[in-house]
């Protein structure tokens, strides 16, 4: 039987984008926990990410609902603590609580202690092995990413990896929130498997929030509310 999180964990979904249109289309709807984001979703908005002004970032995101805004660090040198300490604050200042993305290199392992010590959260990322649970539970980092899309696409068996993460969450603190997920059927399945925790692009979100069956059946309770 596989291991859940704890008897207390509940669902938690991310919205997966840097792209504040989308996050003030999806995040009002109040099904999202929070935003994550990355350098190269914010390329894919059209961002420049060591020109983005995180103090109006965090603002926005805090006013459409966010608990959490996930930022990862530009790279692993000594300035990536600076950067971690400016992007904590900036949440903190809005109302909101600040996650830090560090990769799972040995240059990220090293700064992850050094930016936990600031006193905020922070994701172990670009997780593609069981393996790597090891490590950050071992960091206590908050959380882990494992890139299930990534790892189905570099031929690795990603269900039992995650299966494996899944049960060493027993003996862990660490969180397991999936990221790289390309389909529906890909968050049904982890979610019978006893995962909670999930990145959505706005893409998936839009597949999740839609079933024509139940449209029609709210067209039809209209028609007959008008009599």
């Amino acid at each position: 039987m596989t291991q859940k999180n704890s008897p207390t964990s509940i669902m938690r979904l991310y919205l997966d984008t840097a792209d504040v249109s989308q996050w003030e289309r999806l995040m009002p709807l109040g099904v999202f926990h929070g935003i994550t984001t990355n350098p190269l979703l914010a390329q894919r908005a059209g961002l420049i990410y060591e020109d983005i002004d995180w103090s109006q970032m965090a603002e926005r995101a805090v006013a459409l609902g966010a608990q959490e805004l996930h930022g990862q660090v530009p790279n692993t040198s000594e300035n990536a603590l600076d950067w971690a300490a400016d992007f904590y604050n900036s949440c903190k200042h809005a109302g909101g609580e600040g996650v830090v993305k560090i990769p799972l290199t040995d240059d990220g392992i090293k700064l992850a202690t050094a930016v936990k010590s600031l006193g905020g959260k922070i994701l172990m990322t670009a997780c593609y092995h069981s393996k790597q649970m090891i490590l950050a539970s071992a960091l206590e980092a908050d959380y882990i990413a494992p890139y299930f899309g990534r790892m189905s696409e570099a031929g690795l068996d990603a269900e039992q990896h995650l299966n494996q993460m899944q049960r060493m969450t027993a003996s862990s603190k660490t969180r397991i929130l999936v990221a790289s997920l390309r389909s529906i059927d890909h968050i049904l399945t982890l979610t019978e498997q006893g995962h909670d925790c999930f990145t959505i692009s706005p893409d998936l979100a839009d597949d999740l929030l839609t079933d024509p069956l139940t449209r029609q059946a709210a067209a039809d309770f209209e028609r007959a509310a008008k009599g």
